[in-house]
C-alpha cells in the first residue's frame, strides 16, 4: 500500500531521470510533432482538474494538452458510479473469475448496490485489492506466458481508473506508440511501419523485443515516472495496491516486488507509461540529436521496430539502447533482437556485394519481406501470415475440433465460422490472400478429418465436405485497404488521437 510522502513503506525511489527531449521536427512516420515542453521535467505545483465541470474529463484533457508540466492533484472524483458501471459493461461476461470466484453474472444480480458499495469503499480508503490468480497460456513458440486474472471488482475499478488516466496520458504519448491505446489497433501500427519502409530512406531494420517486459517493470521507477503527472495520492495508492497485491498459484500466495500482472486492465497503461519515458521520449531525442540519416520507429507494447538509413546509426542506437534499458531494469531479448539489411534498396545493394536476398522479420503476426511488383518490378513490401502463428492456430483448431467431434454439424460450423471470420479480419491484408486461403483450406481438411473419425462407417466425400464448407465457412477475401490509403486517411489534417 502506498502511503503519503514521507511514510516508511513508500518505495525508495532513485533520482528522477532527466528528460532532455527538445521541441523537434515531426515524428518521422506519423508526421506528428512531440508535445512542446519537457513532460518529464521537475514538476510545478499541482492543479486541480475537473472540479465544477459538467463535461467530465474534458477539462483534464485540456489542461494536460496545454500544460505538459501540470501535475493533477484531484482525479479520484472522476471515478463515479456511472463510470464504474460502464467499466462493468465493458468486461466480457464469459471472462474467467479471479481468486474470489465472483463472475460477471453473479456481480450483476445486485449491480447498482454492488457498484455503490465499491464506490464508497474506494472514496473512503477502505478498498482492498485482491491478489491475481496466475494462469499460463501457450505461446506460439511453445513457451508458457504467465497471466494474472484479477478479481472482478479489481477489473472494474482498474478499467474506470484507466479511462481517467488516459485523459492525461493520451495527450503525452507519442505518435509511434500504438499498443493498447484508445482508437489505435495493431493494423494502425502495421500501416505506419509499411508506409515508413516504402516512403522513407530505410536501409536497416532493428527488430527488437523486450525480455519479460511486464514482469520486469521496476516499481520504484514506475512510482517516480507516474509522479511526473499524477499528484493525487489516492490514485497512486490504488495503483500501488494492485502492484503489490501479489499472485495466487496452486493455492500459494507470492509477493510481487517488481512487474505488473500481464492481463490486468491497468497493466497495459502502466507499461505504456514506463516505456513512454524510458523508450519513446529517448528515441525521439536520439533521432533529433544523433541520427545522421532518416529514422523511423513503431512500438506496439513491448514489441518494436526501428528503421535507419545508415548502418552506423543503427549500430550506435542498438548499443546505447542496451545501456538505456539496463539503467531502468529492462533487457532486450537477444534471441528476438537483430539488425538486418532491409528496404527499397536492400536487394540491389546486397546483390552488388554478392550476397543473397534480404532477410525477413516478424512483427505483430506478419512476416515482412522485400519483394517487387509483378508488372513494374518496383519495390513492394510483402506481408504474409507468420508461419509460427499459422501453425499454432491450426494446432489449436485441430485440438478443439477433436473435442467437438461429436457435436451437431451446425454447432461445429458456427464455431468454425467464427474462427475463420476472426482470422480473416486480422490477416486478410493486401498481398496475403494466398496465406489466408491456405488457412481456410487447412481448416476444411481438419474439419473433414474430425467428422470422419466420428464413425468407422462414414461416407463423407470431398464433394459433400465442400458443400459443408460453402454452407458454413466464410470465403477468403481481402478485408483491409492498402496501408498507405488507410494511413493517409488516418493522419490527414489533424491526428485522430491528439
Amino acid at each position: 500500500m502506498m502511503h503519503d510522502r514521507g511514510k516508511s513503506d513508500r518505495p525508495v525511489v532513485p533520482e528522477r531521470p532527466p528528460n532532455k527531449a527538445v521541441d523537434a521536427a515531426a515524428e518521422a512516420v506519423e508526421e506528428r510533432g512531440l508535445a512542446k515542453g519537457n513532460a518529464a521535467s521537475e514538476s510545478r505545483p499541482g492543479r486541480r482538474a475537473g472540479q465544477g465541470v459538467s463535461s467530465e474529463l474534458d477539462r483534464v484533457r485540456r489542461v494536460a494538452r496545454k500544460d505538459r508540466d501540470a501535475r493533477f492533484t484531484a482525479l479520484l472524483h472522476h471515478v463515479t458510479v456511472e463510470r464504474l458501471e460502464a467499466a462493468y459493461r465493458a468486461i466480457r461476461p464469459g471472462a474467467a473469475p479471479g481468486v474470489d470466484g465472483v463472475t460477471w453474472k453473479d456481480y450483476g444480480h445486485e449491480l447498482e448496490e454492488n457498484l455503490r458499495d465499491l464506490h464508497a469503499r474506494v472514496h473512503r480508503g477502505a478498498y482492498r485489492a485482491r491478489p491475481s490468480r496466475r494462469v499460463y497460456i501457450a505461446k506460439a513458440d511453445g513457451r508458457q506466458r504467465p497471466l494474472g486474472v484479477a478479481a472482478l471488482e479489481d477489473k472494474i475499478l482498474q478499467r474506470a481508473l484507466a479511462e481517467v488516466l488516459n485523459a492525461i496520458y493520451e495527450c503525452d504519448f507519442l505518435g509511434f506508440s500504438y499498443g493498447f491505446r484508445p482508437g489505435r489497433s495493431p493494423h494502425d501500427a502495421l500501416d505506419a511501419l509499411a508506409v515508413g519502409i516504402e516512403k522513407r530512406r530505410v536501409n536497416w531494420i532493428l527488430d527488437a523485443d523486450i525480455r519479460d517486459c511486464f514482469s520486469s517493470l521496476d516499481h520504484s521507477w514506475l512510482a517516480r515516472l507516474l509522479e511526473h503527472r499524477i499528484a493525487d495520492e489516492r490514485i497512486l495508492r490504488l495503483i500501488w495496491k494492485w502492484l503489490r497485491a501479489g499472485a495466487v498459484e496452486d493455492g500459494e500466495w507470492s509477493m510481487t516486488v517488481e512487474g505488473t500482472p500481464q492481463g490486468a486492465s491497468i497493466s497495459t497503461l502502466m507499461a505504456n507509461v514506463y516505456l513512454h519515458y524510458v523508450f519513446d521520449l529517448w528515441v525521439h531525442q536520439w533521432r533529433a540529436r544523433h541520427a545522421r540519416g532518416e529514422m523511423i520507429a513503431v512500438r506496439f507494447a513491448d514489441d518494436f521496430v526501428v528503421g535507419f538509413e545508415h548502418h552506423d546509426d543503427a549500430e550506435r542506437f542498438w548499443a546505447e539502447l542496451r545501456e538505456r534499458f539496463a539503467n531502468f531494469g529492462l533487457e532486450l531479448a537477444d534471441e528476438k533482437t537483430r539488425l538486418i539489411e532491409f528496404g527499397r534498396f536492400a536487394a540491389r545493394n546486397r546483390k552488388a556485394r554478392g550476397l543473397g536476398k534480404p532477410e525477413s522479420f516478424d512483427f505483430l503476426g506478419f512476416t515482412h519481406a522485400c519483394g517487387t511488383t509483378r508488372k513494374t518490378e518496383r519495390f513492394a513490401l510483402k506481408r504474409v501470415t507468420s508461419k509460427k502463428r499459422l501453425r499454432a492456430k491450426l494446432r489449436a483448431v485441430k485440438a478443439e475440433l477433436a473435442y467437438r467431434r461429436h457435436d451437431p454439424i451446425p454447432d461445429q460450423g458456427q464455431w468454425l465460422a467464427s474462427v475463420v471470420r476472426g482470422h480473416c479480419a486480422y490477416y486478410a491484408v493486401p498481398g496475403n490472400i494466398d496465406a489466408v486461403a491456405a488457412f481456410h483450406k487447412q481448416v476444411v481438411r481438419h474439419w473433414r478429418r474430425a467428422l470422419r473419425r466420428r464413425s468407422q462407417r462414414t461416407s463423407l466425400t470431398w464433394e459433400r465436405m465442400y458443400r459443408l464448407a460453402a454452407r458454413w465457412l466464410p470465403t477468403a477475401r481481402i478485408q483491409h485497404p492498402w496501408p498507405s490509403v488507410r494511413f493517409d486517411a488516418r493522419t490527414q489534417g489533424r491526428s485522430p488521437v491528439r
